[in-house]
């Protein structure tokens, strides 16, 4: 896997999703980030996550590697140079009191292995990029299906955003958010991500 500096995520990016947790539906970008130790690649191997520490909740999604630092005037196809595709993983149960006492999510994202990504492929272009669909299998049956135009905040609403309060250069990659469907993770789930017909990557789930 290549060299990651930081790891960016965008949260309740899909209408749906947000309402199927029962979240208000955000005004302006939510993000949030996850340290480098918990990124893993999808070659087709067992991945562990703690089994102990409540439901753990997958959440598909596309993501984007940075390839110049964003400047005013600049278009997203001079600052996105691959893509990939990722599952955020979430300790529900964990986030479900941190959002109750009004703490970080860090000890609900940050884990090890939450950040998991398939290999990078060579960004499209914008216009292309809506064009597709990408989508996850669980066990042989898709649970999640996407397409970046449904997004509340497009890519380079996030850039820009992400840019002003925190910085962004080459070598960061955001989590764009995910569509509704996320759902339990098993021990020995099987998980596929497709784009739109090509499979970019799959693992198998070990809760220990």
């Amino acid at each position: 896997m290549k060299q990651i500096q930081n790891i960016f995520c965008v949260g309740r990016n899909y209408r749906l999703h947000a309402e199927e947790l029962g979240n208000d539906v955000p005004t302006s970008p939510m993000l949030f980030d996850k340290p480098t130790r918990s990124l893993v690649e999808a070659a087709g191997q067992e991945i562990e996550f703690p089994g102990n520490r409540g439901e753990i909740h997958y959440e598909a999604e596309l993501v984007v590697h940075i390839g110049r630092a964003y400047k005013p005037g600049m278009t997203l196809d001079e600052i996105v140079d691959e893509m990939a595709l990722g599952v955020d993983l979430t300790l529900r149960d964990v986030q479900t009191v941190l959002k109750k006492n009004g703490h970080p999510w860090l000890l609900a994202k940050g884990f090890k292995n939450a950040a998991i990504l398939t290999p990078f492929h060579p960004f499209p272009g914008e216009r292309a990029l809506a064009q597709t669909d990408f989508s996850m299998l669980k066990n042989g049956e898709q649970v999640q299906r996407g397409n970046i135009r449904d997004v509340i905040f497009d890519l380079m609403t996030i850039i820009q955003y992400t840019t002003e309060h925190f910085g962004l250069d080459q070598g960061d990659i955001i989590y764009t958010g995910t569509p509704a469907g996320v759902g339990p993770v098993h021990d020995g789930d099987h998980f596929s991500l497709y784009w739109g017909e090509e499979k970019w990557g799959e693992f198998t789930a070990r809760l220990r």
